[in-house]
């Protein structure tokens, strides 16, 4: 038992190390190019109404000569007007142009996307989501890591942060995935990335053959084309740029968000199996040291690894959150850490054993 403890406690801290030490590759300072790269923007839309104006007005306010840019927005067989109210905000705006997916006969995402992606003008492409608001340096910072040569690029997407309980735990949630996700992807083993900040080369998704390969789930828009470039052994980088964030908000209520957690939980059911074992491994260690109180009967010792976890998780969170935009509070972090691990779980069921909705 003591060889357990010690072999545990060894990793757990190793692990951690690795981590921050990964991390503080993030953040380097380039010298920055003057390069400005020709950019497609692909936002599918569905049933987006009340985000529609908001997103078109952040959009064309982007630092970015607009002659430089473009955007493109599908309609993804919305069933209110948000066709419609697409094609009304963006009347007089050349560098915009609307789809329908329904005239297509596109249904899903992924379809929305690829339609919007054929269409585009441009070598570079970016996708975000219709209730994300991307930083006014977000073209800007794309078009400089583009220019090192990069077939892929993902950058960082914080919520913004509320007080009530869902939005805190889903914050949380998104600082310590993305902990792990960027510090990993700087050192060479990107495995997950999020949508509503994403960007590749046009020439890149064709080699790919589009989301072809992607279709085990409707979702996997981003982590399976992901997956995808990996394989292939294509340059992933990371945009780290404050300016560069991609904000939206939380789901409101435990139901809403349950849903859209085991969305994304079944996507990870189909990362590379080198991806599952690592991240199965490193969550069921956490789980066993958040736990370990009550099988504190076998040897008292087991006792401390709780703390010990504690302690750790406190000095990786407080030393990190800023850069993604967050802040807690010790107390807060304490306890959400808890719920954290605790919803790993839940979320890993549901996705495993309930009927999945979708928008």
């Amino acid at each position: 038992m003591l060889v357990f403890i010690f072999t545990s406690t060894a990793f757990f801290l190793l692990l951690n190390f690795f981590l921050l030490l990964a991390f503080k590759k993030l953040f380097i300072v380039k010298a920055q190019s003057m390069s400005r790269k020709k950019i497609s923007i692909v936002i599918a839309a569905r049933n987006e109404l009340e985000n529609i104006e908001s997103l078109v007005s952040n959009l064309k306010d982007l630092d970015y000569p607009a002659d430089g840019f473009e955007v493109i927005l599908v309609d993804d067989n919305s069933t209110d007007a948000t066709f419609e109210l697409m094609e009304y905000v963006t009347n007089s705006l050349q560098n915009f142009k609307i789809f329908s997916a329904k005239s297509f006969g596109s249904k899903g995402k992924k379809a929305a996307l690829f339609l919007g992606i054929q269409n585009a003008n441009y070598p570079y492409i970016l996708i975000t989501d219709a209730d994300c608001r991307p930083g006014h340096n977000w073209l800007k910072s794309y078009s400089m890591k583009f220019e090192e040569g990069y077939d892929m690029l993902f950058g960082i997407a914080p919520f913004y942060q509320h007080q009530h309980l869902v939005n805190n735990i889903s914050c949380f949630e998104n600082l310590r995935s993305s902990i792990l996700t960027f510090s990993m992807a700087a050192i060479g083993f990107p495995y997950s990335a999020a949508a509503r900040n994403f960007g590749f080369t046009k020439r890149a998704f064709d080699s790919l053959e589009g989301y072809s390969k992607t279709n085990e789930t409707k979702s996997g828009d981003d982590d399976l084309l992901l997956r995808e470039a990996v394989k292939q052994n294509m340059k992933i980088g990371i945009v780290t740029e404050p300016d560069a964030f991609v904000y939206s908000e939380t789901k409101k209520t435990f139901s809403e968000y349950l849903q859209q957690k085991a969305r994304h939980t079944q996507t990870s059911f189909h990362y590379l199996k080198k991806n599952q074992l690592f991240l199965g491994f490193w969550h069921l260690l956490n789980l066993v040291f958040l736990l370990s109180p009550l099988i504190m009967f076998v040897n008292p010792i087991i006792g401390l690894l709780l703390p010990l976890k504690m302690m750790i998780d406190l000095i990786v969170v407080k030393s990190t959150q800023k850069k993604f935009s967050y802040k807690f509070s010790v107390v807060k972090i304490l306890y959400l850490q808890i719920f954290y691990e605790i919803f790993l779980v839940i979320h890993f069921l549901n996705a495993k054993f309930t009927e999945i909705k979708w928008k």
